[in-house]
C-alpha cells in the first residue's frame, strides 16, 4: 500500500494484532491447548496493563518529605566559636 492510498490515516496493519510466538519446550500440545494458553496469558496481560496507570499527581520526593521534619535554620545563633 502506498502513502497515497492511506488517506484516512489508518492502516490495515495497525488493526491486526501483533504476531504471537509460542515456543513449546516439552510435550505435544493440541491447537486447542495452545489457544487456551494464549487466551489466558492475553487476559492476564490485559488486566495488568489496565491496572498499570500512572498517578495523576506525582508523589513528593524524599527530600520534600524529610524537609518537613527539620527545624528551620536559625542564622542569628552563629556557628559555635566562629559566630559573632
Amino acid at each position: 500500500m502506498s502513502g497515497a492510498d492511506n488517506v484516512g490515516g489508518t492502516n490495515e496493519m495497525d488493526a491486526a494484532p501483533a504476531a504471537i510466538r509460542v515456543e513449546v519446550l516439552r510435550g505435544d500440545p493440541t491447537p486447542e491447548e495452545l489457544a487456551a494458553v494464549v487466551a489466558v496469558v492475553t487476559e492476564a496481560y490485559s488486566r495488568e496493563a489496565a491496572d498499570a496507570v500512572a498517578e495523576t499527581e506525582p508523589r513528593p520526593s524524599a527530600w520534600r518529605v524529610s524537609e518537613r521534619l527539620r527545624a528551620p535554620l536559625r542564622r542569628e545563633i552563629g556557628w559555635g566559636r566562629f559566630g559573632a
